[in-house]
């Protein structure tokens, strides 16, 4: 029953943490008379728990890319009933996307270059925006060590700062173990 709540690219199974997502999904659509109409056709196409430091852990969900704007419109209702599910943990909705490499060859069909949308930089921008959403991005800046580290500062809407501050270490954590980028947040004033 739970299955019609995540539906994985290859049509394999879920794993066990992947099914008890998906049925947390399909409890709040049955339970929640808010979320139910929205929920009802929304589905995700993995999960997975990733270590934050210090003993904290967080969710990810992963939807598909067409999805994203109706979980973005429940996003703030839903993340708070999922967090209520799993206590103590964050949870943090992105969407599926694909990188084409460097070598994509287009068809014989349709020319042209890939599609900035599918670049690597591109790809990892979206993503950051996926993990703070709902807050906006004002500002970035690359910050190069002398050892030759480099440090995304990322600067966040200062409006939403008492909603968020506590989280910006699950977003860094995050963005570092799906990207292998070092990232610090800051709130513009």
């Amino acid at each position: 029953m739970s299955n019609q709540k995540i539906k994985k690219a290859t049509g394999a199974e879920p794993d066990e943490f992947e099914a008890q997502v998906a049925q947390e999904l399909l409890n709040l659509e049955m339970t929640s008379t808010d979320l139910k109409a929205s929920l009802r056709d929304l589905y995700i196409t993995a999960a997975k728990e990733v270590d934050c430091g210090a003993g904290r852990k967080a969710i990810i969900l992963y939807v598909p890319f067409k999805l994203q704007k109706p979980f973005q419109k429940i996003q703030a209702r839903l993340v708070r009933e999922l967090e209520k599910k799993f206590s103590g943990r964050h949870v943090i909705i992105v969407a599926q996307r694909n990188i084409l490499g460097k070598s994509y060859a287009r068809s014989q069909k349709t020319t042209g270059l890939r599609p900035r949308s599918r670049t690597l930089t591109a790809v990892q921008d979206a993503i950051l925006e996926d993990i703070v959403y709902p807050t906006e991005i004002t500002g970035k800046r690359t910050r190069c060590k002398v050892d030759g580290r480099r440090i995304l500062k990322v600067y966040l809407d200062g409006r939403d700062q008492a909603n968020v501050e506590a989280r910006t270490d699950t977003y860094a954590a995050v963005y570092g173990k799906l990207t292998n980028k070092q990232v610090a947040f800051h709130f513009s004033s």
